[in-house]
């Protein structure tokens, strides 16, 4: 049986969501966020020596993250659903945004939250200024042209067939969901409406409403 290590508020959504799409009997373990760090648990780590989430177990095979976790699922229980035809186009795109969403836009986004934090962090009077100075210049000269274009490419992608990776529903469309929601949860896709859409559209899939069930409160932080 397999078992997701579910961290609330986390990727592991992602998990628990294609599990319902694939149709495979699960059971879930929750995992609480510490409320002053945000950080998961020590128990994680008993399950992973990094002691984060998403990770599952089947049987003797542990396995961490999202894009791994994917990708074990398909090819042990998809039978070929939920992604395109290996050596396609389609496929290329696939591999391409499984690979995309945690290497490429969630670090921007990562590190957006933690500039966001340290320019309202209590610290002392004279230190404000410095670090306040600080963010502005990573955010101004990094962090927001960069996660611009990446949300431009982003938007321009999906609007040729309104999924990620050819013109059907993939697991490409899970993997991207998180991000996608990032996004959103800052405010950024206002003007994208594209991937707001695309968003509309993946959360009221049956699969994802049962996902939600299952796996409790859902809610991403905004920063």
């Amino acid at each position: 049986m397999i078992v997701v290590h579910h961290l609330n508020n986390s990727r592991s959504q992602r998990v628990l969501w294609l599990l319902e799409e694939l149709g495979i009997d699960y059971d879930i373990r929750h995992y609480q966020r510490d409320k002053k760090t945000m950080l998961a648990p020590p128990e994680l780590r008993a399950v992973h020596p990094l002691g984060k989430s998403p990770v599952i177990t089947d049987g003797d095979v542990t396995v961490a993250e999202t894009g791994a976790i994917i990708e074990y699922l398909l090819d042990t229980y998809g039978a070929d659903r939920l992604r395109p035809a290996r050596g396609s186009k389609e496929g290329r795109q696939f591999t391409y945004w499984l690979h995309y969403a945690e290497g490429s836009i969630m670090p921007l986004m990562v590190m957006t939250l933690i500039f966001r934090r340290i320019d309202t962090a209590p610290m002392p009077f004279f230190a404000r200024p410095i670090a306040r100075g600080i963010v502005a210049k990573v955010k101004d000269g990094f962090l927001d042209p960069n996660t611009k274009t990446h949300l431009d490419f982003m938007e321009s992608e999906i609007s040729r067939t309104g999924w990620f990776a050819g013109d059907q529903f993939s697991a490409a469309d899970i993997q991207m969901s998180f991000p996608v929601e990032a996004a959103q949860a800052r405010g950024a896709l206002d003007e994208r409406k594209n991937l707001a859409n695309f968003l509309e559209r993946i959360h009221a899939r049956p699969a994802f409403q049962r996902a939600l069930t299952r796996g409790g409160p859902y809610e991403l932080m905004r920063g």
